[in-house]
């Protein structure tokens, strides 16, 4: 599976499928999330929602690839990230991007 945030792909044609995404809501530990609220009054990166953050776009990507897969795509394009705050700790990311197959 092709994956691009572009609007396309070079050297090929292709004909468009439809909208695929992909979500995934993901949380810290509690204790993390503890820790992570102390580390503000100090400043610093907070690695603990950076890890977070990473392994919920990596699951929401695979999430939306496996959508397309399901609709018979060769490849995503026109790939977009979004995310949002669920509750303290806690956050959504989408993957979505329109699903497209080879001409």
């Amino acid at each position: 599976m092709i994956l691009v945030n572009t609007d396309y792909i070079t050297g090929k044609n292709f004909e468009m499928i439809g909208l695929v995404r992909g979500t995934m809501i993901q949380s810290v530990h509690f204790g993390k999330d503890f820790m992570n609220g102390l580390r503000t009054l100090v400043g610093g990166e907070l690695t603990s929602y950076t890890e977070m953050m990473n392994e919920a776009r990596a699951m929401a990507t695979k999430r939306m690839a496996e959508d397309a897969q399901a609709m018979g795509a060769d490849a995503v394009i026109n790939i977009r990230y979004a995310s949002s705050s669920v509750t303290q700790g806690a956050a959504e990311v989408m993957a979505y991007g329109t699903a497209v197959k080879f001409i």
